[in-house]
């Protein structure tokens, strides 16, 4: 009996070191980002979304992203105003291009315009959420 605890120990310890080993490299090679697509604002005004229109982030080439903003009750944020910046922190670089919120969609979602990332690394995009409910900001990560 002892010997199948003994062994039973050892599989559930290398099973850790597995987890735990994978989530390093990961980890690692996102620069230990949260690199989430869905994230709360900072101070909690509201819920948002960002992802690349046509669903994968392409270097090199100018892109639409699309944004969803709600409530922290779920509600679409209707007609806000939205300010985009970023750029990758660890060069102290800003884009290399100006985007901006051109459209709202309806339900809460935007179109961003002119996003590029010219090379590989750890980009940052900042969205200010100017709303009826306050004024807030979003900072999504994003590596190449």
């Amino acid at each position: 009996m002892g010997r199948y605890l003994l062994i039973s120990a050892g599989i559930t310890a290398a099973l850790v070191a597995i987890v735990v080993a994978i989530y390093m490299i990961r980890a690692d090679r996102n620069g230990g980002q949260d690199i989430a697509r869905a994230k709360q604002s900072e101070s909690g005004l509201f819920s948002v979304t960002m992802q690349p229109e046509k669903g994968q982030v392409r270097m090199g080439e100018t892109q639409v992203w699309l944004v969803t903003v709600k409530s922290k009750e779920g509600q679409p944020v209707e007609n806000a105003a939205l300010h985009v910046s970023g750029g990758m922190p660890e060069q102290n670089q800003g884009l290399p291009t100006s985007p901006q919120a051109t459209g709202y969609l309806g339900n809460g979602r935007y179109r961003i315009e002119g996003v590029k990332f010219p090379v590989p690394g750890w980009w940052q995009l900042r969205l200010w959420i100017f709303a009826a409910a306050g004024t807030d900001t979003v900072v999504f990560n994003i590596t190449l």
